[in-house]
């Protein structure tokens, strides 16, 4: 395993091609959520497994209360949190960044591409992101739920590859899998 990285997750809020600084912000007002509600400390580290074997230090801004009412639902705040995550590791630990949000009924959430596409042919050379995250589970329900993923980008299957996330609170760890 790798040495860990550092992984603020307040850049968010810098944005990306698909992510506006408002709604990085966002998500990661959702990361800090989850993870305080976990009882987790600032430099708490995340593992990495699955593609990549490696661990990221997480930091993160301070949860007040008013966020903590507007984070009130568990799924939805798991879920938004799960994005951030997924997409700091894909700049992270690939050529890739979020270029655009995927259509719904395709069977994944994001394209994913290079910085550098200027002049390309849309899509020319994109991959699939399906993300997923779980508040707190047992291996089991992690297992499971990589598995589902797996199988919902199965109709899009062809002529792009995937890379499918799922990113636990609890421990904290994340699973990347390349399809």
């Amino acid at each position: 395993m790798d040495k860990s990285q550092d992984l603020v997750l307040t850049k968010l809020g810098e944005g990306l091609p698909a992510i506006t600084p408002s709604f990085g912000a966002t998500l990661a007002e959702a990361c800090a959520v989850c993870l305080e509600e976990q009882g987790h400390l600032q430099g708490v580290e995340l593992a990495v497994n699955g593609e990549f074997n490696t661990t990221f230090r997480l930091y993160w801004q301070p949860v007040t209360e008013q966020m903590l009412r507007c984070w009130n639902d568990e799924e939805f705040t798991t879920e938004q949190a799960a994005y951030g995550i997924a997409f700091m590791l894909i700049r992270q630990l690939t050529e890739f960044t979020v270029i655009e949000r995927s259509r719904k009924g395709t069977g994944f959430d994001y394209w994913l591409g290079s910085e550098n596409t200027a002049g390309e042919l849309p899509f020319q050379n994109k991959v699939r992101l399906e993300v997923s995250g779980i508040r707190k589970a047992e291996d089991s329900r992690i297992r499971a739920r990589i598995k589902q993923k797996i199988e919902q980008t199965n109709p899009s299957d062809g002529k792009f590859p995937a890379y499918i996330i799922v990113v636990e609170f609890s421990r904290p760890q994340s699973f990347i899998l390349e399809k």
